[in-house]
């Protein structure tokens, strides 16, 4: 079952300044969480934020916030890995 994607507006903005094989790589990982958010094998729970998962797509991490009842994948924010635990 698939979730219903909704990302933030500060993702999006980040998204957009990407470069474009970047850009391409992180939505398509977006494209797998929302096949399943909990597979071990995309993401992991991140352990200072209660409900927060986090996935790696090279040096960069997608913060993202998944939700069993309602089948959503609420995508919170993209960075590179030194800065988006600073954001967060």
């Amino acid at each position: 079952m698939s979730y219903r994607v909704v990302i933030a507006h500060d993702a999006e903005k980040i998204l957009d300044r990407m470069e474009r094989p970047t850009e391409k790589r992180i939505r398509t990982r977006i494209i797998q969480l929302a096949e399943d958010p909990f597979d071990p094998r995309l993401s992991a729970p991140l352990t200072e934020r209660a409900g927060v998962r986090k996935s790696r797509v090279g040096g960069w991490r997608i913060l993202f916030a998944a939700n069993r009842e309602t089948k959503t994948l609420a995508l919170l924010t993209v960075d590179t890995r030194g800065q988006v635990y600073k954001r967060s």
